[in-house]
């Protein structure tokens, strides 16, 4: 028999959960399908943001690698449960384990772990199903016990002491820095010919300085050609510069993107379409090809944060229940931030992009090591960069790379977002110490 629902949620993320979350506060039916009980409340708090921090963190305290690992894990069983219970606790909503694929537009077969299988139709379908690692067509790189993703790196039963992470992106900086704290020798390969190509070059160059001092060591131009894990080892063979050199690894952590997780979704069965590289299309109010379907988070191929699903959150309850005006057009100012020490941050154009837009900048920097704050917490590294419209004074995009740019940064997007000049963040009053008041300096006089 099936059973129809007014509503159903195919993914346990931020974004579905919350939506589940409100519309049982609005008294409407809800089905939320979540194919592992391992990820009730997604990607973030189970194998993403909040463990990988947490152990980047412990690094930081010297905590012990298997200890480490073992807090990562009591955190993220009660961050789960306690998701679990803000949904499957509400009258409305029902919680359905299982693995789920579409049979037309608005049926939907779930496949239970015991082998049976219920089907259920909804009224709005709502998809959340997040993003999956991206691994390489490379001879031999098989997931296993010394190939693994983030994933698997976060509950490795011991140590690695030589780790390789193929890919210099921001997950791989981020694992990088952190195996190297517990005391890992890390070794990085990136076919690029430099670290953050798109970040502003002069911060790229003291991240890719502050790595190499750390003892971490970057493979650049580097392509691998073929992998030999063993039950002992790994065996890395990869061409540099037109030359082919082998190194020996105890573990490979692949870092090199995720994709939209819509391969086995049956979305065939349907007339929902996907982009051309594999996302589930959707207009700027998230609405797929299909009436009534909608897409929210990695699957629809916007940014991966889990700060924009929430947005998306937002943009679908505001089609619901609103006025239906907020769109994905509305994030034009977007931060990030990758937790390496000191954290990297950005938000907006580089003065590269700006240039080429055709704008005409003031451009302001400011070395961390001026900063009264930066001293007291004895890291002096890093820089501040911002670029500014020459004719409205507004900010275009800035970047910081030093203690506490994580939070800075949402100042900066704040300013862009209120259309603030420059001069605002110059002439504010900040409590002292503090990161923020470097904005006093930062803003003073343009770089000539």
């Amino acid at each position: 028999m099936t059973k129809r629902y007014q509503n159903i949620v195919v993914g346990f993320g931020k974004g579905g959960k919350t939506l589940a979350k409100f519309l049982a506060t609005q008294h409407e039916e809800v089905l939320v399908i979540e194919q592992s009980n391992q990820m009730y409340g997604g990607t973030c708090i189970n194998i993403g943001c909040l463990p990988s921090k947490n152990l980047i963190l412990n690094g930081q305290r010297n905590v012990p690698f298997t200890e480490a690992v073992s807090r990562r894990g009591e955190m993220t069983a009660q961050l789960r449960n306690k998701n679990y219970h803000m949904l499957a606790d509400e009258p409305t909503i029902t919680v359905l384990d299982g693995k789920a694929t579409f049979n037309s537009n608005h049926q939907i077969s779930v496949r239970k772990a015991d082998g049976t299988e219920v089907t259920v139709e909804g009224e709005r379908i709502f998809i959340n199903t997040g993003a999956q690692p991206i691994i390489p067509n490379i001879s031999g790189l098989q997931l296993g016990k010394r190939v693994v993703t983030s994933k698997e790196a976060m509950t490795l039963p011991s140590l690695p002491k030589r780790l390789a992470i193929l890919g210099g992106g921001h997950i791989g900086l981020e694992f990088a820095e952190m195996f190297n704290s517990y005391g890992s020798g890390v070794t990085i390969f990136d076919h690029h010919d430099q670290l953050l190509g798109r970040t502003e070059p002069e911060a790229a160059k003291l991240v890719a300085n502050d790595l190499k001092a750390s003892g971490i060591h970057v493979e650049l131009n580097s392509e691998l050609q073929s992998v030999h894990p063993t039950d002992h080892d790994i065996t890395i063979n990869y061409r540099q510069n037109g030359q082919i050199s082998e190194q020996e690894f105890d573990v490979l952590l692949v870092a090199t993107g995720r994709r939209p997780n819509t391969s086995d979704l049956g979305l065939e069965n349907t007339d929902i379409e996907l982009t051309k590289r594999g996302a589930i299309e959707v207009d700027q109010h998230l609405k797929t090809t299909v009436n009534n379907v909608w897409a929210l988070g990695d699957v629809n191929g916007g940014p991966q944060f889990t700060y924009i699903s929430l947005d998306d959150f937002r943009i679908v309850k505001d089609q619901l229940f609103g006025d239906g005006q907020r769109t994905t057009a509305d994030r034009n100012v977007v931060p990030h931030s990758t937790f390496i020490t000191p954290p990297l941050s950005s938000v907006g154009m580089t003065e590269e992009e700006a240039r080429q837009a055709g704008k005409k900048v003031l451009v302001f920097k400011l070395m961390a090591n001026s900063i009264p704050k930066a001293r007291v917490i004895e890291d002096q590294r890093g820089i501040f960069k911002a670029i500014v419209d020459q004719d409205s004074h507004e900010i275009l995009g800035a970047t910081i790379y030093a203690e506490e740019s994580h939070e800075l940064i949402n100042t900066i997007a704040l300013a862009m977002k209120g259309h603030l000049s420059y001069e605002m963040l110059r002439d504010m009053i900040y409590t002292h110490p503090t990161m923020a008041e470097a904005f006093n300096d930062l803003f003073k006089q343009p770089v000539k």
